[in-house]
């Protein structure tokens, strides 16, 4: 596995390292062992998939508040998806940025997003789907989100949004 920060410290973009024969490939997409040594939190407590008919879909911008805030490490597994991660951590150095990612079932790259940040995609092509391993299972009073146009970010979004669900578009302004 190749792991490279992004520029947003602890977020991470990871490759899976391809071992190629006459068969095809094999490549990890997790080792607890290797999350560990770079200090990533390599604790997962659930997974989940979306399904995503449509391009366009915007799912986010969500995160869980402590002491449930959770890490993700996402991946598509069909299609592909405009991934979005805001750090909102008032501490760090680059609070309030973002940074967007193309994962693909093509490209098979992983996202690691660590807990203070809210995360979100768009859909690019119909029938996508996406698989999170979760760091904390889902607590619903515990979860929030920040509305993906919200002007205190300046998201970027490559697509007009087709779908998106009430709270996703309804998210008050962002008050740090």
């Amino acid at each position: 596995m190749i792991f490279t920060e992004t520029k947003l410290p602890g977020a991470y973009i990871i490759e899976p390292e391809r071992f190629s024969d006459e068969r095809g490939f094999f490549a990890r997409a997790f080792d607890q062992e290797a999350f560990a040594a770079r200090g990533l939190n390599p604790i997962i407590a659930q997974c989940n998939i979306s399904y995503n008919r449509l391009r366009g879909t915007l799912r986010g911008m969500h995160f869980q508040v402590p002491p449930y805030a959770e890490t993700k490490l996402v991946r598509c597994t069909a299609g592909a998806v405009y991934d979005v991660i805001v750090d909102l951590r008032p501490e760090s150095p680059s609070f309030r940025q973002w940074i967007s990612v193309e994962l693909s079932a093509e490209n098979r790259r992983l996202l690691y997003v660590p807990e203070g940040f809210a995360h979100g995609l768009q859909t690019l092509a119909d029938d996508t789907e996406v698989f999170y391993q979760m760091g904390a299972p889902y607590v619903a009073e515990a979860a929030r989100g920040v509305r993906y146009n919200d002007p205190a970010f300046g998201i970027d979004w490559p697509l007009p949004v087709t779908v998106i669900a009430d709270r996703d578009r309804d998210y008050e302004d962002f008050c740090p």
